[in-house]
């Protein structure tokens, strides 16, 4: 939810007021954007979350369920269209009347509503939009192995420039979690293909970093135009905080961050906030970083089942009382912006797939894969990654890697600058905000 808020942020900024719909357990995400801007450019609408036998009682939202429900919070939240349209209607005529409806493309229902309002419906992806257009494939077209039992049968994406193609399991696990006939599978599917029937898609990433998947309309996207607005984050000191509590503050972290700015270079190790890191891969991690000595910043999240003694361990060691890696419980920001170089170990099918397209970008090796949460690698090969990358070229990431990461760095801040491509295109949609448009809905 944080990067369409982030962009609810940049609109209100240009002069449109913004109602944000949420449910009780992801309304206090809203606080931050409602703290910063004046009163009545940003409201909130929290509605109730619907009940439904698919969801356990109390779970709103897929960080708060097992990868096994992953979908069902999906379908369930259409039952938030009857609400919604309850509530504009009382608002037509009125100076508050909607003009647009910019949803999450997980909110795939939102847009027969904005067809219904006869108002634009634009569809926000937070991935890339390589990453996002993989994915509508996938149910545009849905793949099929010949051998059920083959998760190494290679799945082609033809229509996709450079034709990638990728095992069966490295697919997304929300498609291949779907069963034939089965009521939230549909549900799931349909829900995205009605994106395609938006008024334009909205894409979390920049030209620059994009640039051969922005050149022309993509099919699996409706031939839609995309908007590519990122990086849509605040500035480091304004992202704090945003995702929820931390057992360790931004101005701490930078303190002890600061000791190592010109001998050392120092990882940031961060799976996201939906993969769940199994024991036996945060073993081998924890295992090569206390084998190769690097320093590190290790987001772990609330649930990361690190070795027993590995967090006082590594506090301790260094020398000189500053510790050669900490670990972030809760919440941390990050941001391919910052001009920092990636090597990527992917957790899930869509970390794979923009692991991919950042490996590509930033000209640097292949992302390393065991086959996801197949199974782990050991120690000894993860370390041998780790030393390779950093602690073998005297502590230095490759050269050429580095210059690259701080190219794409610059770029980003370029395109988010006034008159920049990310600037123009939050001002477009800004515009396509205003105009009335006719659609048709299609049932697939």
């Amino acid at each position: 939810m944080i990067p369409p808020l982030d962009l609810a942020g940049l609109l209100a900024y240009r002069g449109l007021r913004l109602t944000v719909v949420a449910t009780p357990a992801t309304a206090p995400l809203l606080a931050p954007l409602l703290a910063a801007h004046r009163v009545g450019a940003v409201r909130a609408l929290v509605l109730p979350f619907p009940s439904h036998p698919a969801l356990p009682t109390g779970v709103e939202c897929a960080r708060d369920a097992p990868p096994t429900l992953f979908a069902a919070p999906i379908v369930v939240l259409a039952g938030l269209r009857g609400p919604l349209v309850s509530w504009v209607s009382k608002r037509s005529g009125t100076p508050d009347h909607v003009v647009a409806v910019l949803a999450d493309h997980s909110c795939g229902w939102a847009q027969p509503l904005a067809a219904e309002l006869g108002v634009a419906g634009i569809v926000f992806s937070p991935s890339g939009v390589y990453g996002c257009a993989v994915l509508y494939s996938l149910f545009r077209r849905p793949p099929r192995r010949e051998d059920e039992a083959d998760d190494e049968s290679p799945m082609g994406f033809p229509d996709h420039p450079g034709a990638p193609a990728y095992p069966w399991r490295q697919l997304s696990l929300l498609y291949r979690t779907c069963k034939q006939g089965d009521e939230v599978s549909k549900g799931v599917r349909q829900d995205f293909l009605w994106n395609l029937d938006g008024s334009a898609f909205v894409s979390h990433t920049f030209r620059r970093l994009e640039e051969r998947y922005l050149r022309a309309p993509l099919a699996d996207l409706g031939l839609r135009h995309v908007h590519a607005v990122g990086p849509v984050a605040p500035e480091p000191d304004a992202a704090g905080g945003r995702g929820g509590e931390t057992a360790v503050s931004a101005a701490d972290l930078s303190a002890w961050l600061d000791r190592f700015s010109v001998d050392r270079s120092v990882g940031y190790i961060s799976f996201g906030s939906m993969a769940v890191l199994q024991p036996p891969h945060a073993a081998a991690l924890a295992d090569a970083l206390e084998r190769t000595g690097v320093v590190f910043v290790w987001a772990a999240g609330t649930t990361a089942p690190l070795p027993d003694g590995f967090e006082e361990r590594v506090a301790a060691a260094g020398g000189r009382g500053r510790g050669r890696g900490r670990v972030i419980r809760g919440w941390a920001p990050q941001a391919a912006a910052a001009g920092v170089a990636m090597l990527t170990w992917p957790m899930t099918a869509d970390q794979f797939v923009n692991a991919r397209l950042l490996m590509d970008e930033l000209g640097a090796a292949m992302p390393l894969s065991w086959g996801g949460l197949k199974a782990a690698p050991a120690a000894d090969e993860v370390s041998w990654v780790l030393h390779a990358a950093v602690v073998g070229n005297g502590g230095q990431l490759r050269s050429d890697v580095v210059a690259r990461a701080k190219e794409l760095a610059a770029e980003a801040a370029a395109a988010v600058r006034e008159g920049g491509d990310s600037w123009r295109e939050v001002e477009e949609l800004r515009e396509l905000a205003s105009e009335p448009t006719t659609k048709t809905i299609s049932n697939y």
